[in-house]
């Protein structure tokens, strides 16, 4: 799909960016059609801005709109790479005006929740949560797969493998994930060299949250890791969740989003931790996804408590309230 010119009158053509380590996904928004597309994953040894403008340039030609604005959603994004002007100085010679850059969890609560009060949880490889109430924001985790990142489908793959090697030696019980580990590495007692090694082993590592899924129902080991990782996760939306309530707060809405909530025992726990809460909680369906999120960026009003967790190129906007 490609755009005609857009009028002089018709609202600005915004590309949004929703950019984590697995892909980067684009939505270029003009004249009332979208034009959506898929680009590799960040790469983190790299400097991010970069790589960003390099995204918004192919996904603008792609387009051919005459986009004025870029706002993006990034994952793990730092104080040090917020640079909306950098993003803009970078775009120099395109028809792009404005950057707007914020972290992917601000983007994920808007796609997810819009303006409504309550959570979101995203659990991929990593997991952060955000909690938005009437006048105040607070995130939880996120802090990567060194330090954080509690209930991930990281935490649950590593779990995974610190319970193969115990069995392995003898220090814990037997567990059908072995196999699983086997079918990798015939030789477990090489397995942690080939992981030091390998420039993909947080990945690899993430990939086992899909075998501790598959056989919760059968193994108390991947049994075990499953309620576990449920608990970590509805622990982080608790804390979120109270960092924000109000004593006038209705019903809290959460949404759980990411590939890890895609293992149905881990759900239903995560559900009934959720329900012993001493707040009103309520799971939700999300509206949206962070792509969703990441265009709403450009309309965000300036009074939302969201919007002081957002970098902008020029001038930050003012409310006309």
């Amino acid at each position: 799909m490609r755009f005609s010119p857009a009028p002089l009158s018709a609202p600005a053509a915004v590309l949004a960016i929703d950019a984590g380590q697995t892909g980067i996904k684009t939505r270029v928004c003009a004249d009332g059609e979208a034009h959506d597309d898929v680009f590799p994953g960040i790469r983190t040894h790299a400097p991010l801005l970069p790589q960003l403008a390099e995204v918004a340039r192919t996904a603008i030609a792609r387009s051919g709109a005459p986009v004025s604005v870029v706002a993006a959603g990034v994952s793990g994004l730092t104080s040090a790479q917020t640079d909306a002007t950098a993003l803009r100085d970078l775009l120099e010679g395109t028809t792009v005006a404005r950057a707007i850059l914020a972290h992917d969890s601000t983007t994920s609560f808007l796609g997810a929740l819009g303006s409504a009060r309550g959570a979101v949880v995203a659990a991929g490889t990593g997991v952060v949560t955000l909690a938005v109430g009437g006048d105040a924001v607070a995130r939880v985790d996120g802090w990567g797969y060194l330090i954080g990142d509690a209930g991930s489908g990281y935490w649950i793959g590593r779990e995974a493998l610190a319970a193969v090697m115990r069995a392995f030696d003898g220090r814990g019980p037997a567990t059908a994930l072995r196999a699983v580990a086997e079918a990798r590495w015939p030789d477990l007692g090489e397995a942690y060299i080939r992981l030091q090694t390998a420039d993909d082993r947080v990945s690899v590592i993430a990939g086992f949250a899909e075998a501790v899924s598959q056989l919760a129902d059968s193994d108390e080991v991947a049994r075990d890791i499953t309620r576990r990782a449920a608990a970590e996760l509805a622990h982080s939306v608790t804390t979120a969740l109270g960092r924000v309530h109000r004593p006038d707060d209705d019903t809290l809405q959460v949404c759980a989003l990411g590939g890890v909530f895609r293992s149905v025992p881990l759900h239903a726990a995560f559900a009934r931790h959720l329900s012993e809460a001493d707040l009103s909680i309520a799971l939700a369906e999300p509206r949206g996804q962070g792509i969703d999120g990441a265009a709403a960026l450009a309309d965000l009003p300036p009074h939302h408590p969201l919007a002081a967790a957002v970098a902008y190129s020029g001038p930050v906007p003012v409310s006309t309230d």
